[in-house]
């Protein structure tokens, strides 16, 4: 019998392979099939580890019309940032959905992020404003970088504004960003780093609103990342309740995400769901219906993403001779 080796790619070598736009592009298309209906993608598995503060998360998918199936393995450890390992792990496992046989084993770490802002820019491709010149970012920790460089990819801001609640991680962020010939200002408050943005991106662990939609401006549009496990929100029931809600996935949202607290609480009901950004991208659904509206993107973290970016990882490995291949599968 003759076995194939499975390509082993390191987080070193899996960040040399893609570039941002085409990574956009994927995660786009991906959002377009699962739309369409050509892709499969049961709900998360959650592992909760109470003990350690910490869970785990299966993530499997099918992209029919890329012909690619993956599972990620990832982990939520708040913890971490106290031992100095990153609070986010990812390994994913890309398998040939004709014969079940693994591909690729890589780490998914930097594809989480990516694919993560790339939701984002996505959306706020979608959703913002067409003259929005201000962005603001709450939460300063690893993800905000990413998020920031790829949402430049689609909206020319000319000032980005930073809060966090450890002021020190908005300065070192801050500094990363000079290069990117931008204005970028430090803000005391979330009200104040709010007060005149278009868009608002928010990035946080919290499980109480940081955000009141009192302190927006009228027709800004907010990129909701941080909320992805039960009981965690970083918008107020205000926000929620008002403004046009488009959703990544309505299994995982109403579960885990922005929108997960409001629901239990009757604050909201499915019938104040707009949309799904797929359906959006494919024009069954409008995006901002007005320049005055609050549109709110409940970014949740679908597997078929990490399923288009991992596809395109392997194969630009590939072609580029990037890689060790190992006899994983005996005879």
């Amino acid at each position: 019998m003759n076995i194939k080796k499975t390509l082993i790619l390191t987080a070193a070598q899996v960040k040399r392979l893609c570039h941002i736009k085409g990574i956009i592009g994927a995660v786009e298309s991906s959002f377009a099939d699962y739309a369409k209906g050509q892709a499969q993608m049961p709900p998360k598995v959650y592992l909760d580890l109470k003990k350690y503060n910490g869970d785990f998360r299966a993530m499997p998918a099918y992209l029919a019309g890329q012909k690619a199936s993956s599972l990620k393995w990832v982990n939520v450890h708040p913890d971490n940032v106290k031992k100095k390992i990153p609070t986010v792990m990812a390994v994913i496992i890309l398998s040939d959905p004709a014969t079940g046989f693994p591909l690729s084993i890589m780490d998914g770490t930097l594809i989480t992020k990516w694919r993560t802002a790339a939701s984002s820019a996505i959306a706020t491709k979608y959703l913002a404003r067409k003259e929005a010149s201000l962005l603001s970012v709450l939460g300063c920790g690893a993800q905000s970088l990413t998020q920031i460089e790829f949402i430049l990819q689609v909206c020319k801001f000319k000032e980005v504004h930073l809060w966090d609640i450890n002021r020190s991680a908005a300065e070192k962020l801050k500094k990363a960003l000079l290069k990117k010939k931008i204005v970028v200002k430090v803000c005391a408050t979330v009200k104040a780093c709010v007060a005149q943005a278009d868009v608002v991106t928010t990035i946080t662990p919290s499980r109480k609103p940081i955000l009141k939609e009192r302190w927006l401006k009228k027709g800004v549009h907010i990129n909701a990342i941080g909320a992805d496990a039960k009981g965690k929100r970083e918008l107020d029931d205000d926000i929620i309740r008002s403004g046009r809600v488009i959703i990544d996935d309505w299994m995982q949202a109403a579960h885990s995400g922005e929108i997960n607290v409001p629901l239990r609480k009757k604050v909201i009901t499915q019938k104040n769901i707009s949309a799904s950004l797929g359906d959006v991208i494919l024009r069954k659904s409008k995006g901002r219906s007005n320049q005055k509206q609050t549109t709110v993107f409940d970014s949740t973290g679908l597997a078929v993403q990490d399923t288009a970016v991992a596809q395109l990882v392997y194969k630009a490995a590939v072609r580029n001779k990037i890689g060790k291949h190992i006899q994983l599968i005996g005879e």
